[in-house]
């Protein structure tokens, strides 16, 4: 183990070296991974800060909700039960009762309605529940509303989700966008240190064969390119990082001023520690993919000929 850690140690001293050596080249290959990879980066933040926006927007004022009627039957004491049930039920946000009679008299309020009510031989509205769930996905909506429609002496549950569907089809096709432009740029990131590596393993040719005629393994000749494609991908992902956020910064007064003129509560956010992570560790993967793949070639080419 200790025999191990020491050749990878060494490998990636060597990787840095290498690295430092073209300081000119280094820099030009990181700022072109790191633009690659800010690009679906930078399209997820503003995806993450496009729901905000929605959440803050005068559109969210037509919050999706969930209609709970209970039956003509049912007394008050069963309306009770029913709302303690509903205030206890985990991903509801809030309850708001709404009498019969409120109902009516709103009613009563409208053109043309007061004499035909008066004409009822009673009140035909039943009480009624509005519930805001916590979670406004179309999915977990439905779940509470198949959920609310099995309570006893509830006549009836509408589920207004039209605004949240809306909203979910525009993020899928969001997220769609971002996922094939990461896709894309990822095979390209992959690319560019395939060709990199390729280069080092060319110009370190003899130093390869002379390694070879001593008994060393690919394993061992492969270590030190493999951590310096993985080191280009860390690299190009702390550039990503660092033009994301610079994108942030800069964009971050104009936005606030807009949201200011339209009463909207949005600030544009960096990257938080997860998604840095993320991005560091996904650039950091595709370099060692790309430089594990052009050694692959060029160690079985080297050793045929």
């Amino acid at each position: 183990m200790t025999a191990w850690l020491f050749q990878h140690w060494r490998a990636l001293r060597l990787a840095l070296s290498r690295l430092a050596a073209s300081p000119v080249n280094t820099a030009l290959s990181v700022v072109a991974i790191g633009i690659a990879t800010s690009l679906p980066a930078g399209g997820w933040m503003l995806l993450d800060n496009a729901v905000k926006l929605a959440r803050s927007a005068p559109a969210a004022s037509q919050m999706p909700q969930i209609s709970v009627f209970v039956a003509l039957s049912a007394d008050r004491k069963a309306a009770g039960e029913i709302e303690a049930w509903l205030r206890k039920r985990e991903g509801v946000a809030s309850v708001r009762f709404v009498p019969r009679e409120d109902t009516l008299a709103r009613m009563r309020t409208a053109e043309g309605l007061s004499d035909v009510l008066d004409a009822l031989p009673g009140n035909p509205f039943p009480d009624a529940f509005v519930v805001a769930p916590a979670d406004d996905r179309p999915e977990r909506m439905e779940a509470l509303a198949a959920e609310f429609r099995k309570l006893p002496k509830v006549d009836h549950v509408q589920l207004d989700s039209a605004w949240a569907r809306r909203l979910d089809a525009l993020l899928k096709l969001g997220r769609t966008g971002v996922l094939m432009l990461a896709l894309l740029l990822g095979a390209g990131l992959v690319a560019i240190t395939f060709n990199i590596i390729r280069l080092q393993v060319l110009s370190r040719q003899a130093e390869v064969e002379v390694s070879r005629l001593l008994g060393a393994t690919d394993a061992f000749i492969r270590r030190p390119f493999v951590w310096f494609g993985a080191l280009l991908g860390l690299l190009g992902g702390l550039a990503a990082w660092l033009i994301v956020a610079a994108a942030t910064l800069w964009l971050a007064g104009p936005v606030g001023e807009l949201a200011r003129l339209y009463d909207w509560s949005l600030a544009l956010n960096p990257p938080g520690a997860a998604d840095t992570a993320i991005l560091l560790g996904t650039a950091t993967l595709l370099g060692w993919i790309g430089a594990l793949l052009s050694l692959r070639q060029a160690l079985r080419e080297d050793a045929g000929s």
